[in-house]
């Protein structure tokens, strides 16, 4: 007889000191014997040991310790109590066999009795099936120590598995689990130390489509027969996707509900039937300035309105509709002046919602138009009292407007003599002036003879510059007499208004580099436009003359032309003086100055912006003006595509 530890290495022997002792159960029996793979199960075996011996053997597993024990009895020494025990048990051999067929007929009997047991337990076990199926439920029987997992086919179903396999390795069933969730290794261990008995989880489990399915999970670790080497835990698995995604829609809808009623600009509260706080918004939080212990869940109304601000008024409103009974509504004045219109409500479930508006400034426009009710009636009397002397009033201005549109009508007549007087004295006021300009010119290159003193020279010089500035202003003035009398000729041809502006830079040059001021054309190509050219002349000479007048030493005169499909643009800029924004509308009227202290120092007629505007609106454009002070002006003029009066001439 050897003893075999877990190994399978002989330990023991009977009788002691055997030569098996510290050999293993495999190089003895060898190791292709059924006795070394089966066990138990191989029985007693007729075995030829590795040293040619012919043996009778067993092999047998220990119950409470791990460790086999093999008994071997060579074949003589096993035979010969056989062969003593034959004739005796000849006798019993009859005995035997009727005994046997007794027993057949029994096992007959009991095999058709297990066939019917059989058979109502896979009904049992089919109705279970169905019924855990059509519950979302799946049976589980988890051998903790074998690290087997028994599935039912329904749980199998609500995982979409193959349910031939009932029977899973606790590995599989580990990797469907969620990483995020469960850990079978954990729990496993806390069976095994016994930290725990009953299991109530919630996880997810990988379905075979790929997406996860949330379980919740009951179980219960029971103690099996000796036959087992370990606990098992058995229990049910529901499937509780639905309920999680209701869950969570829910949570979705309660945090959308709380957010709106938390942002509406109205107090709102909710108590339930035991007349014990839902929820509230801040504002009512606010209003009756709780604490935020007391703006929890579950606080009763008592002990909210002990805290509460007691309102210092309040004014009940009757509810004429029967529709809406079981509704309160009045209104309250708070202790920091405000007004509340509070309305009340009973909910299905016998709670109630009160919802205050804050109609404060309603209550304040109230007070104002009963405190000028009064007022009101003392002006509708002051009125009635003041019609008569209104419609008397009315009567005069009728009068004077008729006396207006005579004077109007004279002071026009007068204007347009005067614009007619003006425009006829061109000859008249040129010719003098003509001759002085001439004389004084004779009397610079002393074509007659030296005057014989430098003073007379520069009194010479003085006569032509004072000679040329009066014809200026003159024909300044008779331009813009001409063209309010409606005479002033425009003559349309086809010019480069890119070229006309070279020439107008060309004569502003000289003038400019006397105050280093620089100039800077944007012009890329020639452009042709529709225009009088001597009118164009004049209004850029004009305006570019302006801008050097008032752009100080060392500053900047920029000019661009644009085009589009509607009209070309011309843009003068200077980094001048600037003009105030009240002067601005002003210039630009005909006869108008704008007088200050950089206009003083510089002579002029004060009419080039207002001549340049009426020539530019002649051709059917515009002129606009942009000024800051001390940052410069921006004077732009446009000219259409197709100017007004375009075919020949045009006096307008």
């Amino acid at each position: 007889m050897l003893f075999a530890d877990r190994a399978g290495v002989v330990t023991a022997s009977s009788p002691r000191n055997h030569p098996y002792l510290n050999k293993s159960l495999l190089s003895i029996l060898g190791p292709d014997q059924p006795l070394t793979l089966l066990g138990a199960g191989a029985g007693v075996m007729l075995v030829e040991l590795t040293d040619g011996t012919q043996v009778l053997a067993t092999v047998r597993s220990l119950d409470r310790s791990p460790g086999q024990i093999a008994v071997i009895q060579t074949v003589e020494g096993g035979l010969v109590p056989w062969r003593h025990d034959t004739y005796a048990l000849t006798s019993a051999l009859t005995t035997t066999i009727l005994v046997l067929i007794l027993m057949g007929l029994a096992f007959k009997w009991q095999t058709v009795r297990s066939e019917t047991a059989e058979s109502s337990l896979t009904r049992v076990t089919d109705r279970l099936d169905r019924a855990l199926t059509r519950g979302k439920c799946g049976l589980w029987d988890w051998d903790v120590a074998r690290g087997q997992v028994f599935w039912s086919r329904s749980m199998l179903d609500i995982l979409g598995m193959d349910s031939q396999d009932q029977l899973l390795a606790f590995g599989e069933v580990s990797d469907l689990i969620h990483p995020e969730d469960a850990d079978l290794y954990e729990l496993a261990n806390s069976l095994v130390r016994g930290e725990q008995a009953v299991v109530d989880a919630e996880f997810r489990m990988r379905h075979v489509q790929g997406h996860y399915v949330w379980l919740r999970a009951r179980a219960e670790l029971i103690n099996t027969d000796a036959g087992d080497p370990g606990p098992r835990l058995v229990g049910i698995a529901v499937d509780i996707s639905e309920q999680k995604q209701l869950a969570k829609e829910t949570h979705l809808a309660n945090v959308r509900l709380r957010d709106a009623i938390e942002n509406i600009s109205e107090a709102f509260v909710l108590w339930d039937p035991d007349n014990q706080l839902v929820m509230c918004n801040s504002k009512y939080q606010q209003f009756y300035k709780l604490p935020n212990s007391l703006v929890v869940p579950g606080t009763s109304y008592d002990d909210v309105v002990k805290a509460a601000t007691e309102p210092l008024v309040r004014t009940r409103i009757s509810v004429e509709d029967k529709r809406l009974e079981g509704t309160e509504t009045y209104e309250a004045q708070l202790d920091d002046r405000r007004w509340l219109h509070i309305s009340e409500r009973r909910t299905r479930d016998g709670g109630f919602v009160s919802v205050g508006t804050d109609i404060t400034p309603l209550k304040l426009h109230e007070e104002r138009l009963v405190k000028s009710e009064g007022e009101l009636m003392n002006t509708v009397n002051d009125l009635q009292t003041s019609r008569r002397t209104l419609e008397h009033q009315a009567q005069q201005l009728v009068d004077l407007a008729d006396k207006y549109q005579t004077e109007k009508t004279r002071a026009e007549a007068a204007n347009q003599t005067k614009s007619e007087f003006l425009a006829n004295m061109s000859h008249e006021l040129r010719t003098p002036l003509n001759a002085i300009i001439g004389f004084s010119e004779i009397m610079q290159a002393g074509l007659f003879g030296d005057l014989g003193c430098d003073k007379y020279r520069d009194y010479a010089r003085d006569i032509h510059e004072s000679g040329e500035y009066l014809l200026d202003v003159i024909n300044d003035i008779l331009d813009m007499s001409k063209i309010e009398a409606g005479r002033m000729a425009i003559e349309h041809s086809k010019i480069d208004i890119a070229q006309l502006i070279d020439d107008s830079l060309r004569i502003v040059t000289p003038k400019a580099e006397e105050g280093s001021i620089k100039l800077v054309s944007e012009l890329v190509q020639p452009v042709l436009v529709t225009a009088d050219k001597r009118a164009m002349t004049q209004v850029l000479l004009n305006l570019l003359s302006n801008a050097v007048k008032f752009t100080g030493t060392g500053g900047e005169v920029r000019i661009s032309l644009t085009s589009d499909e509607h009209a070309h643009k011309v843009v003068i800029s200077d980094t001048g003086v600037g003009i105030p924004p009240e002067h601005v509308e002003k210039l630009g009227r005909p006869f108008a100055q704008v007088e200050n202290q950089l206009t003083k120092s510089h002579r002029g007629s004060g009419l080039g912006l207002a001549i340049s505007r009426s020539l530019v609106a002649l051709h059917g454009g515009e002129l606009t003006i942009d000024s800051t002070i001390g940052q410069g002006t921006t004077v732009s003029f446009t000219l259409p595509l197709e100017p007004v009066g375009a075919e020949g001439s045009e006096s307008v």
